[in-house]
């Protein structure tokens, strides 16, 4: 299945395909996961471009599992505001109290939020103010 989600990824979409279809695809690819999956996975993901983290990060959510928790919090060590707003946006959906707490214990991550508030768009001064009140 990993392969397949590679692929998935990997291929050249314009974003209307990628939102539309895509995600969806890359969804439905996540819930037939199985350890060795995920396990690849969360080996490579640091390895992949930008476009690609950036597609996994916004279709991982399909069953909010330790090993998507993970892969999330490794990819908000990235430089790219859009990764790491994407991240957030998916974060929001998980209701974990692990969740709470490494992001408490993570000062770095907090800190960056509250930069980008200062000069966010809308949209996503609010997905990050849901995402602070969630984890409050």
């Amino acid at each position: 299945m990993y392969i397949e989600l590679d692929n998935l990824l990997s291929g050249c979409t314009t974003a209307d395909s990628w939102y539309d279809d895509g995600c969806i695809i890359a969804g439905d690819i996540l819930t037939e996961f199985k350890t060795k999956d995920w396990e690849e996975l969360l080996s490579i993901v640091l390895t992949k471009s930008l476009d690609w983290q950036k597609k996994l990060a916004y279709c991982l959510d399909s069953s909010c599992n330790s090993y998507e928790l993970t892969i999330l919090l490794l990819l908000l060590n990235t430089e790219d505001q859009e990764l790491f707003e994407i991240c957030i946006d998916t974060l929001r959906s998980f209701d974990i109290l692990e969740l709470k707490r490494i992001v408490i214990d993570n000062p770095l991550i907090l800190k960056r939020i509250d930069e980008m508030l200062i000069k966010a768009s809308s949209p996503v001064r609010k997905i990050l103010e849901d995402f602070l009140l969630k984890i409050s």
